[in-house]
């Protein structure tokens, strides 16, 4: 059964392309009409690329120190949370500091889904500190609560909401110079060590929201497959959809070119663009990786090869959406995480909640495929099936599409429009999934 579903995965991934090369609504020809001027024009013309280096290898954590060293840091800030701070991926990283005469201080009170209060604490401690350079050893929030407090480290007058996205914050570009950070993810999800993007929890709408600019990518991403070998099962699983979906979600989205409005200044042109030719590459891989050794990955902690590849596909979907963008999925989850009760995710150590064969298929049938694919997918792998099962009733959609209202950084990158009874239809549907 294993078998036969990964060939599905691939085959539909076929499907996919053939699917976006055809459909009327995200042709992936990015044509435009030759020596077509910007001057007027009210969608996007161009589209840019921008990524963290990546440096990849079993036990490259261990050079961490010479990189600070290479790069003159006098006063390191060291961010995990208070789990991994116990575990060897830190362990590792400051016996590099301290075998290359770094001097560094731990922050360890990152909260594992931060919110806006949490930022603020990392971001006041920060500040105090006057840090030169910052090291994020840690899974997506880790990584994200760093590059915020960079930021704001960096930018010490503004206020928390200018750089946070509109409608929630007022979205300012980032024009100050912030401080190198290096990256070293443990999980295989978010991407985050490859992308200009930190997302937060915004408690007083209960929403989720974040920070987009290519400014706070970090400097340098140190992706370490051993880090790996301490992630739980559930993690794994988890984190392997979060890769699924960004790879998805990217390929699928609005192409930049259809995107509005056209910027008026490079520096305003959003980190979330639309799909475009590269990002599509990245995202194409990634998925190919998750078929082929998601399930092994999830199945057997000890499968080095499974859970390395898994480890790259994360960074490769990073790439694609760090760029492209996401979409419904990602805007419909931001309030599903923010207005969570009492839900806590297994093999997640926390004290506060979290929320085929396709040759002969017909174009149109293409959405039935995927949901089929990946609701097998889900299956497989026990992960919870809908939003009843991590605490939601029909009595709480309106609330869910009020919270998805607002996230039209990346709702509006959906290859098609939705109402909000699409929405609370999208909703009710994902009560139960199989």
């Amino acid at each position: 059964m294993a078998a036969a579903a990964r060939a599905r995965v691939a085959h539909l991934l076929r499907q996919l392309q053939r699917a976006a090369c055809q459909c009327p609504t995200h042709s992936h020809t990015y044509s435009q009409a030759p020596g077509l001027s910007p001057s007027g024009k009210t969608t996007d013309y161009a589209f840019e690329m921008a990524v963290s280096n990546i440096r990849y290898g079993a036990g490259v954590t261990n050079e961490v120190g010479m990189d600070l060293q290479n790069m003159g840091a006098k006063n390191v800030c060291l961010m995990t949370d208070k789990n991994l701070s116990q575990l060897p991926p830190v362990q590792v990283a400051m016996d590099s500091l301290v075998k290359n005469g770094i001097p560094f201080t731990v922050y360890d009170n990152v909260r594992v889904e931060p919110t806006d209060a949490s930022f603020m604490e990392a971001i006041e401690f920060a500040q105090k500190g006057a840090f030169d350079a910052y090291v994020a050893v840690g899974g997506g929030s880790t990584m994200d609560t760093c590059k915020a407090a960079n930021l704001y480290a960096s930018s010490p007058h503004s206020d928390f909401l200018d750089y946070v996205n509109a409608p929630i914050g007022k979205g300012k570009p980032v024009s100050v110079p912030l401080k190198p950070l290096i990256a070293v993810p443990t999980t295989s999800g978010t991407g985050s060590e490859t992308t200009g993007v930190a997302i937060f929890d915004y408690e007083h709408l209960k929403v989720k929201t974040g920070i987009a600019s290519r400014a706070i990518k970090p400097t340098l991403g140190l992706i370490d497959p051993l880090h790996t070998l301490h992630m739980p099962a559930r993690v794994v699983a988890n984190s392997g959809f979060d890769v699924l979906c960004h790879a998805l979600e990217s390929y699928t989205a609005l192409p930049y070119h259809l995107r509005s409005p056209c910027p008026s200044n490079p520096i305003t042109r959003p980190a979330y663009q639309g799909s475009n030719p590269i990002s599509d590459i990245w995202a194409i891989h990634a998925l190919r990786i998750v078929a082929k050794y998601l399930k092994r990955a999830v199945r057997n902690p000890d499968d080095l090869e499974a859970r390395s590849h898994m480890h790259l596909a994360s960074a490769f979907a990073g790439i694609g959406f760090g760029n492209a963008g996401v979409h419904l999925c990602h805007g419909m989850s931001y309030p599903i995480s923010g207005l969570v009760k009492t839900y806590k995710a297994k093999d997640y150590n926390m004290d506060h909640p979290l929320v085929a064969d396709t040759r002969t298929t017909r174009i149109q049938d293409a959405g039935l495929v995927l949901a089929d694919t990946l609701r097998k997918f889900l299956f497989d792998l026990d992960v919870d099936d809908g939003l009843a099962a991590v605490g939601y009733s029909k009595a709480d959609i309106p609330a869910l599409v009020k919270g998805t209202l607002p996230q039209e950084r990346v709702t509006k990158l959906a290859p098609r429009p939705q109402s909000e009874e699409d929405l609370a239809a999208l909703f009710e549907a994902s009560m139960k999934l199989y």
